[in-house]
């Protein structure tokens, strides 16, 4: 399982790609920002901030509508049968598009053939939080899985679901380390968080900004994130790398798409705009409220880290022998 095959495009503009003039110029009156997940979490935020700023850089009018269910896949559906004109546009995590693939014995749509990629949106690090179950003595990860071997039926995980990104992080740690973690799934990442906090698991893997609050409190503790450098944010935080599993390298994301046949000068139209917005001092600073990092691409690099993501999971999921699901 070699994870440093998942190379992490950092698509930075270098200045606001010109574009004809405002979408709403070109006939669009408004624009739907489709997001697969319930108001409140991180990716909710992250389109919010910037759907204020599609208006009117993009369009007369800009909204968020939120299409939960299946882990994101309702709302990839919404989009993958939306008019192909920019007035509907899809914020979804990579999971959903490089990773269910592989965790479904069937989808209902092709992510690449059913949309077109048009910007990044923001980026973050996982991360590993052990609760009260685990002896205050265990500081690293190494420790920690020493810890797990040591009391085999306290060794657990726990992750925001079957099949997730998280899951398989946790899975290949164990793994690389020799420990035999069981995992704990959860519908979603705070409802694992209070029973590590209960002392009902011992550990739980998930987007950084999840346990930030319950860090500073002192409730919980963390031992590392995943990306290749210590993140912007928990400069304190060693990395996976840093502890010895080199191959343990991983960057989240959240991505805009488009539905399929959206023509080229639309899809500009859009990665302008967003560009724009990421690039504002109020949404960066909001994102960072999040623990996210804006993240902003050409379609072209959109695409590519897409095609690196799916080649990834698809590895480790192999590797890890998980079955699909139905």
């Amino acid at each position: 399982m070699n994870l440093n095959r998942r190379q992490f495009v950092h698509g930075s503009a270098a200045g606001l790609l010109l574009a004809a003039g405002p979408c709403w110029a070109q006939g669009l009156e408004s624009t739907k920002m489709i997001i697969g997940f319930a108001p409140g979490g991180t990716i909710d935020l992250a389109g919010r901030r910037v759907a204020e700023k599609l208006s009117p850089a993009c369009a007369r009018t800009a909204i968020v509508e939120n299409r939960t269910g299946a882990g994101g896949q309702i709302a990839v559906q919404g989009v993958r049968t939306a008019a192909p004109d920019g007035a509907t546009i899809l914020l979804t995590p990579a999971s959903p598009l490089g990773l269910h693939p592989f965790t479904y014995k069937k989808l209902p749509y092709d992510p690449v053939a059913d949309l077109v990629p048009v910007s990044g949106a923001a980026a973050f690090d996982y991360a590993m939080a052990v609760g009260p179950m685990v002896p205050a003595s265990v500081k690293t990860v190494p420790e920690f899985l020493a810890w797990c071997k040591a009391n085999p039926g306290q060794a657990s995980f726990g992750s925001a679901g079957t099949g997730s990104a998280a899951h398989f992080i946790g899975v290949a740690l164990g793994r690389a380390g020799g420990a035999d973690l069981r995992h704990v799934p959860y519908r979603g990442s705070q409802p694992a968080m209070i029973d590590m906090i209960g002392g009902t698991i011992a550990a739980v893997v998930g987007p950084t900004g999840e346990f930030m609050s319950n860090v500073q409190a002192g409730k919980v503790r963390l031992l590392a994130t995943s990306g290749p450098r210590r993140g912007k944010f928990t400069p304190a935080t060693p990395t996976y790398a840093e502890q010895g599993f080199k191959d343990l390298a991983y960057v989240g994301w959240f991505g805009f798409y488009a539905p399929a046949k959206t023509p080229a000068d639309v899809v500009q139209r859009l990665n302008t705009a967003i560009q724009g917005a990421l690039s504002a001092r109020d949404v960066v600073d909001s994102l960072a409220t999040a623990y996210l990092e804006p993240w902003s691409t050409s379609p072209q690099q959109l695409a590519a880290v897409l095609r690196t993501e799916t080649e990834f999971w698809g590895g480790l999921v192999k590797a890890v022998g998980f079955t699909p699901e139905g």
